[in-house]
């Protein structure tokens, strides 16, 4: 990976499908049959909307608000998109979640009229920010600085990219940097504990300390 590390942002279009359901057993059958791109905008582009921290996906969100399942909602919200291979098999584990609860809850809720799960699509466009870095101290002053989409993009789009448990940033950091330690800290930030903004802060966090403590070993010698 190169020395110099060139931000990003995205741009997601949103496409209506035209397929609702107003009951846990209609969702169920359109998570088995729609687009993988419409599980990936209500599973993997949860965090690039803004919700609630309550929930981690889109089907978790409307078992919570609209059916007031809180039982499915949890487990839809402990299903982590980013630990499967590709989309069915988080489709799977998706259709897994919904089939066990009608199992012991036959007779769900249903969503009042004009409270229906619409199915989305996105197109998602991605360019550079024109913001570039090539050391730790402009990392954090462009950082700071960088849309909220660039933050989604390198640290959570990366995710479906590079594979489990990494990002664009802790890449950069290791083979860019040769900072391994610091590249560790990035992967442990869990994507599900925080939004957008505190993703960037507690990146910000981990880049300052170690800058910090580079400046003071200098120092000391």
């Amino acid at each position: 990976m190169s020395g110099i590390f060139e931000f990003k942002q995205c741009v997601t279009l949103l496409k209506a499908t035209g397929k609702k359901a107003k009951t846990l057993r209609e969702l169920r059958n359109l998570i088995a049959s729609v687009s993988a791109e419409s599980i990936v905008h209500h599973t993997y582009e949860y965090f690039l909307k803004g919700h609630i921290f309550e929930y981690t996906n889109d089907f978790a969100h409307w078992a919570g608000k609209s059916l007031e399942e809180s039982a499915l909602a949890e487990h839809l919200s402990n299903i982590d998109p980013y630990s499967y291979k590709d989309i069915g098999q988080l489709r799977t584990e998706l259709l897994k979640a919904v089939d066990g609860y009608l199992e012991e809850f036959p007779e769900p809720r249903e969503a009042l009229p004009r409270d229906e799960f619409y199915f989305n699509e996105t197109v998602t466009l991605t360019f550079s920010a024109g913001v570039r870095a090539k050391n730790l101290r402009e990392f954090i002053a462009a950082i700071k600085d960088v849309d909220g989409s660039s933050v989604y993009y390198h640290f959570y789009d990366a995710r479906l990219r590079l594979g489990v448990g990494a990002d664009d940033f802790s890449q950069w950091f290791s083979d860019g940097l040769g900072k391994n330690k610091l590249a560790e800290k990035i992967r442990r930030i869990d994507p599900f504990m925080h939004n957008l903004e505190g993703i960037r802060e507690r990146i910000v966090e981990a880049v300052e300390a170690e800058v910090k403590g580079h400046s003071n070993s200098r120092e000391e010698r």
